[in-house]
C-alpha cells in the first residue's frame, strides 16, 4: 500500500526533532503548539507509526522516529530542490553574457533588461581563447563571439558575416590602397597564435593552392599583435569591427577581398533551457546585424550571410 506523505507535516516532523520540544519548534514554525501537536498526529496516522514519545522527561524520538527521520530531512530537502528549480526555470533570474573584443552587446543587453526587468543581466568582457571555457565553467551562459570555436557541448548559432581587413602600419607599402588579396601579401609574415584551428584560420593557412601561408611572430593576445604590426614586424587579418585606426593613429586597415568572411556567433551551453537564456538567443538573432560601419547593409549582403543559422546542437 502506498501512502501519500504531507510535506508540510514531514517538514513540522523534522522542526520537532531537532528541537525535542513542541514549544520551540511551534515557535519556530510561527504556529501554536495545540496544532503542531495535531499536526504531527495526522502525519502519525499517514505514516502509520507513532513517531515521538512525550514523557514528563521531555520529547523523544520512538525507534520508528529515528528510522523516519534521515528520510524525512531528505523528502523536505528535495521538496525545496524541485520547487527552487521550477521556479528558476519558470522566471530565471540572472544571466551572464560574454563577448569578445570588436563585438557590441549593449542593444541585445539592453532588449533582455527591458523585457525582464527583474533579471540580473551581466556582461563580461572575454579574450579571444576564452569563451568556449567559461560557458563550460559557467562564468558566463551565453557568449557573442566569432568563430572559429568548437561546438561539441554547445548550440552555436551564426548571427552575421563580417568581411575581413588587413591590418598594416601606417609606413607599410600597401597602406592607402582601396583594397588588397592574398596574392598581395604572399611573402608578408603573420603573427601566430598558439590554438591550432585558431591559427589556420585567421592567417588562411594554407592558402588557395595548398600552399603555406608565411611565419610570422608568436603571440598570446590580440595586443601583442597590434603591438607586432605596428613595430614593422607583421601584417594581420582582422574582423572589420577590429579596425584601430580611430585607437591607434599608428596602424591602418585595407579591406581584404577574395576570402571567406569572417562569422560572428552566439553560443550557449547546449543542455542549458534556462528560459533567459533563449530569450538571450532570439534577441541576439533578432539583432543580428554587425558593428556599426564594419560590414556592408543587409541589403548588400549575400543571403547566407543576413539570417542566423545554427552550427550545432550537442
Amino acid at each position: 500500500m502506498t501512502t501519500d506523505l504531507d510535506i508540510r507535516l514531514v517538514r513540522y516532523f523534522t522542526t520537532v526533532a531537532s528541537h525535542l520540544h513542541y514549544g520551540r519548534a511551534a515557535a519556530e514554525l510561527h504556529i501554536a503548539q495545540p496544532s503542531l501537536s495535531r499536526q504531527i498526529s495526522r502525519l502519525e496516522a499517514q505514516v502509520g507509526a507513532r513517531l515521538f514519545d512525550r514523557t514528563r522527561q521531555g520529547t523523544q524520538l520512538t525507534e520508528a522516529g529515528e528510522a523516519f527521520l534521515p528520510h524525512a530531512r531528505a523528502l523536505v530537502r528535495s521538496a525545496q530542490q524541485a520547487t527552487a528549480a521550477a521556479r528558476a526555470a519558470a522566471r530565471p533570474t540572472r544571466i551572464t553574457v560574454g563577448y569578445t573584443a570588436g563585438l557590441i552587446v549593449t542593444p541585445v543587453v539592453r532588449n533582455l533588461r527591458h523585457k525582464h526587468p527583474d533579471a540580473e543581466v551581466h556582461t563580461l568582457h572575454l579574450q579571444w581563447n576564452e569563451p568556449r571555457q567559461a560557458l563550460l565553467d559557467r562564468r558566463v551562459d551565453a557568449a557573442i563571439t566569432r568563430l572559429p570555436l568548437q561546438t561539441d557541448g554547445l548550440d552555436v548559432t551564426v548571427l552575421y558575416d563580417e568581411p575581413k581587413m588587413l591590418l598594416v602600419p601606417v609606413g607599410h607599402r600597401l597602406a592607402g590602397k582601396e583594397s588588397v588579396t592574398l596574392d598581395d601579401i604572399e611573402g608578408e609574415p603573420i603573427p601566430r597564435f598558439p590554438d591550432p584551428e585558431w591559427d589556420a584560420y585567421w592567417r588562411i593557412d594554407p592558402r588557395p593552392g595548398g600552399r603555406p601561408a608565411p611565419d610570422g611572430p608568436p603571440v598570446e593576445t590580440i595586443e601583442d599583435k597590434l603591438e607586432h604590426v605596428a613595430a614593422g614586424e607583421a601584417v594581420a587579418i582582422i574582423p572589420a569591427a577590429l579596425h584601430t585606426g580611430a585607437t591607434r593613429p599608428d596602424l591602418t586597415a585595407i579591406p581584404l577581398h577574395g576570402v571567406e568572411p569572417s562569422h560572428t556567433v552566439v553560443a550557449t551551453r547546449a543542455a542549458d533551457n534556462s528560459r533567459l537564456v533563449a530569450a538571450f538567443r532570439m534577441s541576439a538573432a533578432a539583432a543580428s546585424t554587425p558593428s556599426p560601419g564594419t560590414a556592408p547593409n543587409a541589403a548588400e549582403r549575400p543571403a547566407s550571410s543576413r539570417f542566423p543559422r545554427t552550427l550545432t546542437r550537442g
